[in-house]
């Protein structure tokens, strides 16, 4: 008989050559369940996905509401549903007063589509800038935004009139001008390895943008829905974006994407041409009541306030001779070491040892750790104590 493995193999379309063919059957909290009933725990989140863990029950109760009300309409056109005026209302009272209007879409890649249509519409320029190992989506839009030749090569021609300028270099800002629709920028660069800006770097960038007219766009794709920290990260940088971008821990686990503008830039979308963005399942009804629900949790339970304990606590007990550095902005953390040799050999060892782990597109040569806020302090201890045994395994002979 033809297993599933089997299948997925020949069924299921492939984003690499060697996948890691966990079969995962269940999961709950920081857990993951194969089909003999190992448990993994998940340190990725499904890339910084599920920050309240899995199968929440608050979640998984608004999503079986919702559903037996109704799933899909039309989102965007005549209708006006609760989950989606909700979800808008109560993000909006948690941001700065100017970002009070929001599109709702499936995915980040979405997201930084709609923004940077956004920005060139509003502004009537077309040159966009973004920053050299920058992450942003992997749409035609979005990987033009990317600086990386490896992963653009064979797919161009892309978006033109694309600058990318050196991350934490207030020199490279004078190429924003006033021909600049937007900048793009993530507050901290995820896929890079966890790059935290430099002590004035956003505040520059945010005065260039302003000076040049440009929009300051900022992915909290990764970031955002408290991973950081705070509910947002550009909250620790004393700026406020022009745009803002979610997804990822945004949904809960169901997928949903939004971006986030001032109402008189949002409008611009709405005439010449009418429709000027339009989306099918952008803002689903039971996806906008998942994250309703995950809104609701962080903004009630302690979890974000956290972060910044569970973070010293990783950087405590993550502790051997191959680790170079780890570097972290709230629980979004790089473990260093010294090529990617080494860390696949150490992601390896963690599966073996029921830990979940990943590398970084940018920056192989680092270790992924990003739980679910909900993690424990025990848990931490745990996990930290079977990578650094994991990597005794990696680096033995």
């Amino acid at each position: 008989m033809i297993t599933h493995r089997q299948l997925f193999l020949q069924h299921v379309a492939q984003t690499s050559n060697a996948p890691l063919l966990l079969e995962i059957e269940r999961a709950k909290g920081i857990f993951l369940y194969d089909t003999s009933g190992k448990p993994y725990i998940d340190l990725i989140s499904g890339i910084s996905v599920s920050n309240l863990g899995h199968c929440h029950p608050k979640v998984v109760k608004a999503v079986r509401q919702q559903a037996a009300k109704f799933m899909h309409l039309m989102v965007y056109g005549e209708y006006v549903f609760s989950p989606q005026v909700a979800l808008a209302s109560l993000l909006t009272q948690h941001l700065p007063p100017q970002l009070n209007n929001v599109y709702f879409v499936n995915s980040g890649a979405e997201a930084t589509e709609g923004a940077l249509k956004l920005a060139k519409r509003y502004t009537g320029r077309t040159q966009m800038v973004s920053f050299q190992n920058a992450y942003h989506g992997s749409t035609h839009g979005a990987l033009s935004m990317m600086s990386s030749e490896f992963f653009k090569r064979n797919y161009r021609p892309l978006l033109p009139d694309v600058q990318h300028l050196r991350y934490n270099c207030t020199d490279d800002l004078q190429h924003i001008t006033s021909q600049t629709a937007c900048v793009l920028v993530e507050p901290v660069q995820a896929e890079a390895g966890v790059l935290a800006p430099q002590p004035g770097f956003m505040e520059a960038l945010r005065q260039r943008c302003t000076e040049t007219g440009a929009l300051l766009i900022l992915d909290e794709i990764q970031t955002g829905y408290g991973r950081t920290g705070t509910l947002f990260a550009f909250e620790q940088l004393n700026i406020i974006p022009d745009v803002l971008l979610l997804a990822k821990g945004m949904g809960g686990g169901m997928p949903l994407g939004a971006f986030i503008a001032p109402q008189h830039i949002m409008t611009t979308l709405s005439n010449n041409p009418v429709l000027g963005h339009i989306t099918t399942f952008g803002g689903h009804p039971v996806s906008c009541a998942a994250s309703l629900a995950t809104l609701q949790i962080l903004l009630q339970k302690p979890y974000v306030k956290e972060v910044k304990q569970k973070e010293h606590l990783f950087k405590q007990y993550l502790k051997h001779p191959a680790i170079q550095e780890v570097r972290s902005f709230g629980l979004m953390i790089a473990v260093v070491f010294d090529n990617f040799t080494i860390t696949k050999k150490v992601i390896d060892a963690c599966i073996a040892n029921g830990i979940v782990t990943d590398w970084f597109l940018f920056a192989d040569n680092c270790l992924r750790i990003a739980p679910p806020l909900i993690i424990t302090p025990k848990q931490i201890k745990t996990a930290c104590q079977l990578i650094v045994k994991s990597i005794k395994t990696a680096t033995q002979g």
